[in-house]
């Protein structure tokens, strides 16, 4: 539990006075990399011993993986009974990403239940927005979700994601306002302090593009493609929201969305957007693909499809490659798509629902 160790680092920074980003630990060096707003959330853990917050945070994921599969069973329209829930918990452990998150100690799970949760209400719901915004002020990437809601004409609560995300950087820069002008005018723009991005740890598209072409730092080679990719997801998600998903829409039990609700074509929309999100970070690694527990929700209806891509999010093929040194980096040909399996699925799966948003033939709004 190596990020454990570095969230108690970080409450005891704030909680002492200490400077947030001026410490390295565990033997892996690793530095505080979230706003200080995540910061003032992980005092607690600096209170606890070692043991007691690791503890904590065992039982913690457990239960926010169990909120995570209702949470993807209801964003597919489905109810779950709780022997099922239990089962289906269990099951998900085996999945990489979930087993890497329990592993490190990670903070993934409690991200996708807040995004789901929220985006999961009715529209026009009390609020709705606020916690994709508190997500966002723990850990950036989920900013993007506030976006979609802006695509897709929901600008209340696009509103209200800006504003939980101000109200994070507010409480950050008030209880340590140091750390604050820091993470804002200099950390924020080093992404190299999260980590080596060619390592096979990583899988978003620069971690793919470095590894195909051998080159440590691909540059503008990784930012083109990224950049479509941005582009392409966030319109296939306003476009699969606004249509009602693939063809069949969410009353085609086939594509596992049966009910209206939460569970209309905003459920392939938000996946599309969370796929677009890991895909496109500079660095994603392993363990933020939590995302794979809804989508494996919304495949259920699709048999064969949901077992090949379970099949994916359990076989580890990244951790089997020879990966000693710069062999991360020295791949042959034929081993890229097991150094970057996550980056295939996801880039797949986009195409996929392209492909059949594009034949529903319905004009956009």
């Amino acid at each position: 539990m190596a990020d454990v160790q570095v969230y108690r680092a970080e409450g005891a920074a704030a909680l002492r006075g200490h400077g947030l980003y001026d410490f390295t630990v565990t033997e892996w060096e690793l530095p505080a990399t979230y706003p200080p707003f995540a910061a003032l959330l992980f005092v607690p853990l600096a209170l606890l011993p070692a043991a007691g917050a690791k503890l904590a945070f065992l039982a913690g994921n457990l239960a926010l993986l169990a909120l995570l599969v209702h949470l993807s069973a209801r964003l597919a329209g489905r109810s779950v009974t709780p022997p099922a829930l239990a089962a289906l918990t269990g099951a998900a452990l085996w999945l990489e990403p979930v087993f890497q998150t329990m592993a490190f100690g990670q903070v993934n799970l409690a991200l996708a239940c807040l995004v789901l949760w929220d985006l999961g209400r009715p529209d026009g719901a009390r609020g709705k927005g606020l916690a994709v915004g508190l997500a966002a002020g723990i850990k950036l990437t989920p900013a993007i979700f506030a976006v979609y809601l802006l695509l897709t004409g929901r600008p209340r609560a696009a509103c209200a994601a800006f504003g939980g995300f101000c109200g994070t950087v507010l409480a950050g820069a008030f209880f340590l306002p140091g750390d604050s002008v820091v993470f804002w005018t200099d950390r924020l723009f080093e992404t190299g302090r999260v980590g080596t991005a060619w390592i096979v740890d990583n899988q978003s598209v620069q971690g793919a593009v470095a590894r195909v072409l051998h080159d440590a730092d691909p540059g503008p080679l990784w930012m083109l493609p990224a950049a479509a990719v941005a582009g392409t997801g966030l319109w296939l998600g306003r476009r699969l929201c606004l249509r009602g998903g693939p063809p069949g829409g969410v009353g085609d039990p086939a594509w596992g969305v049966t009910c209206g609700g939460a569970a209309r074509g905003d459920a392939w929309g938000l996946l599309c957007v969370a796929l677009t999100a890991l895909l496109v970070s500079p660095i994603s690694w392993t363990h933020h693909w939590v995302w794979c527990v809804p989508l494996l929700a919304l495949l259920w209806g699709r048999r064969v499809l949901c077992a090949a891509v379970a099949a994916v999010f359990a076989a580890r093929t990244m951790w089997l490659v020879p990966r000693d040194g710069d062999l991360d980096l020295r791949g042959p040909w034929w081993v890229q798509p097991f150094t970057s399996p996550y980056v295939c699925l996801g880039l797949a799966i986009l195409a996929l629902l392209a492909v059949l948003a594009r034949r529903r033939g319905v004009t956009t709004r």
